[in-house]
């Protein structure tokens, strides 16, 4: 750690309980300053289910943060290119700059029937050979992530380099920050809190935010602040015998998830993040630092009340607030900082939502492509059964299907065989391939829009953690039943999950907006080159991107 510079005052940047209304738009800071030949502090930020489309309906309306970065270098056709568009696999692109088949991250979890224990499936950010973990409360740790990221790759070559991350969620906070970090702090369940890893103390950032964190549950708090712009989003949608669109984040005393499961929770995140930069003295020297902050409620918000709603136009109002109080935080303390903001994933409104409003082509999954339901056909077909365990693990939401560990060569072959005809002859599925037909599929090239079903499996296609059939349902189609507080999803191969965002920013760049599509894991190499970072060739599977806006090619 660094000496530590007196922190500033921060101001509005902590008052996280309920935001002023974006008002009017900021300006670059210091449009005409030369920026220096590579800056102090990278900040990458990722908005967990923030679609390209998501930002192209409310980009009009951003006043704060998000306006600041469309001064930049926007490209709206980015692409998380493969077809397991979750937060595990999408957060391990953005910053080690190559496809989940090489991160070793398929999806938020998977199974091995083989483990040592009852439950056989493992979080991609748990250490499953601790007695003590277990998917639902992981003893989290980096040990599934196979390729280094950008802020492992600069404490090689420099140790004084500083890596940092935090999020609601630890996942994202994981796997955008490596194995070797500084301090990596999410929001733990049950903790009332951000939380680390276990052996490591929480250091006076997080204590901090921590204590106002627990104080707002305590309180309680009212509804969110209601933007005057989202009066058309905020209509109800009769879901069974609940609805959605009306509800503005009312807070129970008491209720964490008041915050952790809300547009607080972006605000506590970016209060921490600014106390981080405080306590660890990022952004001071010339050995650029690297911070990463994962805002999460769009995720939370879009799976609790889909994505068309009052409900998202809150949150949408809220990160552009928060955003907007992290890069004031910085201009206060005059650090020379470079951002790039992107997404994990897209996502897709709740399908009764969709039905009402033009799309008869959406609906949720059919029940017969549930794990349980598949292994029972299969058996009907195949005569095979196992005596412990289950035949066939996941199916449904997860898109790939596992196998029992029971089962011998030819017998998998057998179960392979029929599982793959069962699911061509639904007409919800539009694709099905054995790991067979995967692995012996090249890596994809070329531009992500143009890439095949079996291109996108082969980017997410990890050996021995993805199953042994991989399964894709058409457009549209939503994973799980519709219950109050899970009404919508993503995962599919479809643009709406794949495509998001990418947008640089640095006071003084010549900003200029690019449609060609371009993909997530270009962003570590574009990054690399600013910070003067040099790697041995076949680092990255994405290329560099020229930023520079002006004859100069910044990637040379």
């Amino acid at each position: 750690m660094r000496s530590i510079l007196p922190p500033l005052a921060l101001a509005g940047a902590l008052a996280f309980a309920s935001p002023a209304l974006a008002q009017e738009p900021e300006g670059q800071v210091d449009a005409q300053r030369e920026p220096q030949a590579a800056p102090r502090l990278i900040v990458a930020l990722s908005v967990d289910q923030f679609s390209s489309d998501l930002f192209d309906q409310y980009r009009a309306h951003f006043s704060k943060g998000l306006a600041r970065l469309q001064t930049g270098v926007v490209f709206p056709q980015g692409y998380q290119s493969h077809a397991a568009t979750e937060t595990c696999p999408g957060h391990s692109t953005l910053l080690t700059g190559v496809h989940p088949a090489r991160t070793g991250i398929p999806a938020n979890s998977w199974y091995e029937p083989g483990l040592a224990r009852t439950d056989k499936e493992v979080y991609c950010v748990e250490d499953e050979s601790d007695p003590k973990s277990t998917p639902d409360k992981p003893v989290v740790s980096p040990k599934h992530l196979l390729a280094p990221t950008l802020g492992d790759l600069l404490k090689r070559r420099d140790p004084r380099t500083i890596n940092a991350a935090v999020s609601v969620k630890d996942r994202a906070a994981v796997m955008m920050s490596g194995h070797d970090t500084d301090a990596v702090y999410w929001f733990g369940e049950s903790t009332g809190g951000y939380t680390t890893f276990a052996g490591r103390k929480l250091g006076k950032a997080a204590r901090e935010t921590n204590v106002e964190v627990a104080r707002q549950i305590a309180a309680g708090a009212g509804d969110m602040a209601v933007p005057g712009w989202c009066a058309p989003f905020d209509r109800a949608t009769r879901i069974k015998d609940f609805t959605i669109g009306t509800y503005r984040f009312a807070m129970d005393k008491g209720d964490e998830e008041g915050v952790s499961e809300t547009p607080r929770g972006d605000l506590a995140s970016t209060a921490l993040a600014i106390r981080l930069v405080d306590e660890l003295g990022m952004g001071r020297d010339d050995v650029p630092d690297v911070l990463s902050v994962s805002y999460s409620a769009t995720d939370k918000v879009g799976h609790d009340y889909g994505t068309a709603g009052v409900e998202m136009c809150i949150t949408m109002n809220t990160l552009d607030v928060a955003i907007g109080q992290l890069f004031d935080a910085l201009d206060a303390r005059g650090i020379d900082y470079e951002v790039v903001l992107s997404a994990d994933h897209g996502g897709f409104d709740a399908p009764e939502r969709q039905q009402q409003r033009g799309n008869p082509e959406a609906g949720r999954i059919d029940p017969a492509l549930e794990g349980d339901a598949l292994a029972e056909a299969v058996t009907a077909r195949t005569g095979i059964r196992v005596s412990k365990g289950k035949l066939l693990y996941g199916g449904g939401e997860s898109g790939s299907v596992w196998f029992s560990a029971e089962l011998d060569a030819a017998q998998k072959a057998k179960v392979s065989e029929a599982l793959i005809a069962l699911l061509k002859a639904n007409p919800q599925v539009v694709g099905a391939f054995s790991e067979a037909e995967v692995m012996a599929h090249p890596m994809p090239k070329g531009h992500p829009q143009d890439w095949s079903m079996l291109d996108k499996v082969r980017a997410s296609f990890v050996p021995g953690r993805s199953g042994e059939v991989q399964m894709l349902t058409r457009r549209g189609i939503v994973p799980g039943t519709a219950k109050p507080k899970k009404v919508a999803s993503h995962g599919s191969p479809w643009d709406y999950d794949r495509r998001v965002p990418m947008l640089f920013w640095r006071a003084g760049m010549a900003g200029f907006e690019q449609p060609n599509p371009v993909e997530t894991v270009d962003i570590a190499p574009t990054l690399a080159a600013t910070v003067d970072l040099t790697v041995p060739e076949g680092t990255w599977d994405g290329t560099c991107l020229d930023i520079d806006g002006s004859e100069r090619n910044s990637c040379s």
